[in-house]
Parts: C-alpha cells; structure tokens; sequence
C-alpha cells in the first residue's frame, strides 16, 4: 500500500494504481480497520447492545449457539465490560432482522472475533452512560462507579442504566479509541460460570429447533435421492392426498415432499410415495474400496501453498509415509429440521445452521427474492459440527412453504435422510517425506494432499448450487465448481503447514473435482487429518533416530508459547505414568497449533490392545491447553473434552461406506460411534495467558487425538497404522503383517 500527499486528497493504491480518497474518508478507512474484525461491517453500537427499560440488557451477536457454549463466554465479557452481573443480561438469538452479520459460526472464532467486538461495544456503551450520569448528577464522569448497572456517586447519590436509557438507543457510531478494562479488573471473565443454555436441555424443557411449535403449523417430508420425483407416477400423488392428515403434494421439477397435520402422518404419506417408484436398476460396479487411490484417480486442481525449498540441505537419511483418512459423516444426534413461513411477501425461516445471514442470501436467490423478503433465525440444534444437513433442511422448507403461503411448515429430515444426503468431511489421501541430516534434525520437508473441498457451505451467488433443493427445482442451479479456502485459515490445508521450524519445504495440495460424495465442512476441516499425518510421522522419524518425543518436538520449535505447552505437558504426563491393563499398553504424543493461529493443545493417550480380538481402547487422555485469555474455564475444558471423545471415535470407528448407488452407512448399525462406556478418562490442564486475546479451541483437539492414539499404538506392539479408522480388523492384519 502506497500514499501520496496532495492538496486535499491522498492517493491511495498498490503498484501504478492510484485512487485519489480524501482525508476525511481515509481518516474513516483508518477508524473502521482500528476496530476488531467483527465491528468494520457492524459499525452502529445499536446493532450490539440494548439497555432494557426493564432492568435487563440485551447483547447481540452474529454467532449462533452450538452447545459450545458461546452464548455463556460472550455473556460474561459483557458483564465485565458493562458491570452488570450476568443474571441481567440477555443473549439474543441471531436474527436477519436484528443483529450484526458476523458470517458463519466457524473456525473457532467466536470468542476471537465476537467477544473482542461485544467487548469494545460493551465498553463505549459504558463510557457513554458514565457521561450521561455524570451530566444528569453534575459529577465528573472519573468519580463514578458502577454496581450491577447503578452508577453511584461519591456522596451517595445514583442512577441505574435503565433510567438514563432504557428503551433508548445510544445513536452512536462505534469508534476506535475505546480503552476496554485491564484482565485484573474481571470479575466475570475467567471464572467457570453454568452454562447459560444447559438447563432447558438438561431437564427436557423445549430448548431445540426440534422442539418448536407455531400455531396452524404442518409438517412435511421430503422424499429425495436423484431422479425419485420423476419416478414417482403422477396418479399416486393424488392416492397420498387422500391418506388422513394429508394436505398437499408438493413437486417442483425433482423436489418432491408430503405435507401433513401431524408427523407420523407426513412420515406415512412419503412411505406410501416410496413404494410406489419402481424397482431401481442393478447398480454400477462400486468405487475401490482403497480411498486413498481414488482420490489420486480423480481430476483435481493442484496448488502449491508453501514452497522455502531453495538450495541443496545436506541430507544423510530419508524418510516417507502415505496416510489417510476416511470419509466421515457429521452424524448429529438429531437429524436436522427447519420451519419456514411465507406470508406473501415476506419469508421466515428458523433453523439450527451455523450461519443466519448466507442462509438468507441463499434462500433468497433460490426463490428470486430479494434479501430484505428473507428473515432467517437461529434456533438451537441438537449437535452441529460444519456444513451437515441444516442449511438442506433450511431451503426444502422454504420452498415447501412457498407453495402453501400463510402456514409454518415444519421439516423434519429423517435419520437416514441426514446420514445419506448431508454433506459429509472429505476423505484425504496424505503425503509425507523428510530427509534428516547427520544429526537427526529435518531439513527438508515435502507433503502432498489429496482432498475433496472443505468449502462448499450455501451462499448467495454461484454457491446456491451447493444446496440440494436448489439443484432439484424446476429451474435448478447448477453445483459450484469445487474449490476450497487457502491460507491461513485453510480448508485441505488447514495445517498442512507444520509450525515446526523446516526451513526446505513445499506443500502442495490437490483439490478433487467430482468426488465420489458430496463434501464440505466438518468439525477442523482438513486440520484432523493433517495434524494425523504430521504428528503420526514426525513421531515415526523420533523414535527411528532413538529420540524422546518430546525433545524431538521441541529440537524443532521457535514458538515460545508451544514450548510451554509442550513443557506443561510433559511435567502433566511425568505425574501421571501410563495406565497400565491386562492387554498391551502404550502411551502416545501430538501437538499442533490450530490454523497455526488459534489455540496451542498437546496431547498424551494411554492405550490399551486387546491381543484376541485387536480391539483398540483410549483408557485416558492428558492435555494441556493454551488459548490466551481464559473465559470460561469450565467451557473451554469442555470443548477440549468433547473434541477428545468425538476424535477418539474418528479414529477408532467411524467411516462412510458407500457404494456405487450412494450412501451405505444409514443408521448406527452401519455407521457406530463411541459409547458411554468407552469414553476415555480425560485430564485438561490450562495455561492462562490473561494479556493474549483469546482465541478459540472448539477444534483444536481433534488432528492431535488421532495422532496420539496412532503414537500410542506404536509404543503398544511396534505397529504403525497410518489409516483410518483403526478398526480391529486392521490392527489384526498389521499385526499378522
């Protein structure tokens, strides 16, 4: 960036282009990229904060609640800022129609971007109460202090929020000059508060998008899978019209759903439109079943990511492994829902996906409305990690209710609806090799990813296409060409960059056009299976040149930060000697930076080998974490946790199987998941760092998990299983290999 002085305007450009801004708009471009990411496109302290007449606050984010918590973090650093005890603060839900757009709940950003938004937001919303105060009781504003929204003068007199704005709007633009409150000043933040949402979930209250009723409202069930709409005769739509509680057929080119006044009605009638299809043709030959070759088959678009591979290191030994990893299902325990309402003119939508305003924009241009015509609401859903069903469901409803104006529609998928046509997290094929010097340190490093796109979420624009209603409607948008975030946040190279100090290295990743399944994100995208394979083979090199893997990490580690982490780590694990039983046991390492930008997390697994049946069980798991700034403690050890157990499942359990005639995993028979009873006992120790933002840590223990069962499996029986899922059949033959 260039900028050059003239009489009343700069010119502001990059190389020989120059656009002439005046002084006063710079001044503003200067202010809006002062304020934290999230306040450049929310500017107005409205969109933020409400003080209620009533005695209560309303916060507002662009971030929807998940269950990991966020609505409980956010909650607490509006308390402290804005000194009401949290008891007084209520967080909105995210609305098209209220609140900041702040894109989609993802990448473990919320606390990173929205809490430093509500923080600054919280902390000129204070300051312009003080100076009301201060006007209204003839004070300086520096002799106030603040009580649960009680502005208190020296001599005793007060005023309450609530009385100098309740109802009021504070009719200000956010600046950048806000000083927020020093970490010694929380009383809030940094202590492990209940979690604002569990109550009603704990005790069976309606807390779930599942669990809302309008009045009038029927329900509805799609019945899809390709070329479904076509097959189904024309005469058996009226023969379901007239089954009990039917309303409508509803048939837009390939779309086709039933529509009831109870459930198990709609559910009846879309069976009944089922058996009415005639038989399918013989399926063509499957896929191989070795992924990892058929992601290499495939067309793919390649880029190289990082490339410092510049002269001739001086290497003595060479190293190289393949890995990889399976397609995985996101496997909610609730398959997604929606309800959606058309008045006419105006179409409302609530649903538990992770983004509010690009589901708006893409239901607004399947439906050639525009965005103002479209208000989206979030509800929660029971378990969302990426880009599942949700958005799907969103959109079948919005054209369902389309075609019956006036009446909320309510759209249920089915379990093998979720398991079947939800985008699943791409399978990855990995590539690793190091040459080693005469020391045993790396000093070149190269690495190759074989993937299909961990970016395909809805939008509006040429997205729409990645949504299945918009594909099947009579005039249908076509899929958007794959393609996939690059760095830093990453999508198949989320991670792929190792923080480890290879000074020789290039990384080149290859996006698969047409994969065999349909792709998008999951739950750390491609960081899970990069950090499985960096942290799998950098274990592999250690242990063939007789170094402790600690001190091997560490030998290639500048990071001070994932020094301490490593460090903390191991005086956890030196008190904490490894489980021991009556199979085989071994204890395994990893670490990785997530994004190379987020959370620090090391990881230590003990595992135990059943000799018979190869059976692989995680008995605990030690973790030592450091995420800047503690909010909550208590949420943070429960993010790490539950990355931990559905990680640990990943690894030992899960995979898409599939034919040539789709999706063959569709219900937990066919696709199993970790069990109560196999869940591993699970240690987390943190580091607070309470001067550093803070940064999220919702998917910063999964790549280091699979990679620590893989270590521990290799100290177990000197096997090393470089493919996911190790299953007992697997761990048998590398056993009998």
């Amino acid at each position: 960036m260039q900028f050059q002085v003239t009489r009343r305007a700069f010119l502001v450009g990059t190389g020989a282009l120059f656009v002439a801004v005046s002084a006063p708009a710079l001044s503003s471009l200067a202010d809006r990229w002062a304020l934290p990411r999230s306040l450049r496109d929310n500017r107005t302290l409205d969109t933020w904060l409400r003080i209620d007449a009533g005695g209560t606050v309303t916060a507002f984010s662009g971030k929807v609640e998940l269950g990991q918590g966020i609505r409980t973090a956010l909650a607490q650093i509006v308390s402290d800022e804005l000194d009401v005890s949290i008891d007084r603060l209520r967080m909105a839900s995210v609305d098209t129609g209220r609140s900041p757009d702040e894109g989609r709940t993802a990448g473990s950003d919320s606390v990173a971007d929205s809490g430093s938004a509500l923080r600054h937001a919280a902390a000129q919303a204070r300051r312009i109460l003080l100076d009301n105060a201060g006007a209204r009781l003839t004070v300086d504003p520096g002799e106030l202090r603040v009580d649960d929204g009680v502005v208190h003068t020296p001599d005793g007199r007060s005023v309450s929020y609530w009385e100098l704005l309740g109802d009021r709007g504070f009719d200000a633009d956010l600046r950048p000059d806000v000083i927020v409150k020093a970490p010694a000043e929380s009383r809030s933040v940094g202590t492990s508060l209940p979690r604002l949402d569990l109550p009603a979930k704990v005790f069976g209250e309606p807390a779930f998008i599942q669990d809302l009723r309008l009045p009038d409202m029927v329900h509805a069930r799609v019945v899809r899978g390709g070329t479904v709409a076509r097959q189904v005769p024309s005469g058996a739509e009226d023969t379901v019209r007239g089954m009990p509680g039917v309303v409508d057929v509803v048939r837009d080119g390939d779309f086709l759903a039933v529509v009831a006044g109870r459930e198990e009605q709609a559910i009846a009638a879309a069976a009944a439109l089922r058996e009415t299809m005639p038989p399918l043709a013989p399926a063509p030959e499957p896929p191989p079943d070795d992924v990892p070759s058929l992601l290499r088959q495939l067309e793919a678009s390649d880029e190289v990511i990082a490339d410092t591979s510049r002269g001739a290191p001086g290497v003595a030994r060479e190293f190289s492994a393949e890995y990889s990893r399976p397609f995985l299902s996101h496997a909610s325990l609730g398959p997604s829902c929606a309800i959606a309402q058309w008045d006419g003119d105006t179409m409302t939508v609530w649903s538990h996906a992770q983004g509010m305003y690009p589901l708006r924009d893409a239901i607004a241009e399947m439906l050639g409305l525009s965005e103002d015509r479209v208000r989206c609401i979030h509800a929660d859903g029971a378990g969302c990690y990426g880009h599942n069903g949700a958005d799907d469901a969103a959109c079948d409803a919005a054209l369902i209710a389309r075609a019956m104006p006036g009446r909320p529609v309510r759209l249920q998928w089915m379990r093998d609806d979720e398991f079947r046509h939800a985008p699943v997290g791409s399978a990855m094929s990995l590539h690793a090799s190091a040459g080693l010097d005469a020391a045993g340190r790396i000093v070149r490093w190269r690495y190759d990813i074989y993937s299909g796109s961990h970016s395909m979420r809805p939008s509006g624009g040429r997205s729409v296409g990645n949504l299945l209603a918009a594909r099947e409607k009579t005039d249908p948008f076509p899929p958007a060409r794959a393609t996939d975030r690059g760095p830093p946040e990453g999508g198949a190279d989320r991670n792929a960059v190792p923080l480890y100090r290879f000074e020789n290295q290039r990384i080149t990743k290859h996006i698969v056009q047409n994969p065999p399944l349909r792709t998008s994100a999951l739950r750390s995208l491609g960081a899970h299976g990069n950090v499985f394979a960096i942290e799998s083979f950098i274990d592999e090199i250690a242990r063939a040149v007789g170094a402790d893997p600690f001190e091997y990490r560490l030998r290639h580690l500048d990071d001070s930060r994932a020094r301490d982490v490593l460090s903390r780590l191991r005086e956890l694990a030196a008190d904490a000697p490894a489980a021991m039983s009556a199979g085989r046991s071994g204890r395994g390492l990893a670490f990785a930076q997530y994004k190379n930008s987020s959370a620090y997390l090391a990881l230590v697994v003990d595992v135990d080998i059943d000799p018979g049946t190869g059976r692989i069980r995680v008995v605990r798991a030690l973790a030592a974490a450091d995420v800047g700034r503690v909010v909550n403690p208590d949420g943070v050890r429960n993010q790490i946790e539950g990355g931990i157990v559905q990680a640990t499942s990943w690894t030992l359990r899960e995979q898409v199987r599939f034919s040539a005639g789709g999706v063959e995993s569709t219900d937990w028979a066919t696709y199993p998941i970790l069990g109560f009873r196999d869940a591993p006992e699970i240690d987390v120790v943190l580091i607070d760092r309470p001067d550093e933002p803070s940064v999220g840590v919702g998917e910063a223990a999964q790549g280091p998990t699979s990679a620590a069962i893989a270590n521990a499996v290799a100290d177990a029986v000197g096997v090393r299983l470089r493919h996911l899922p190790f299953t007992p059949a697997r761990m048998n033959a590398a056993l009998r290999a």
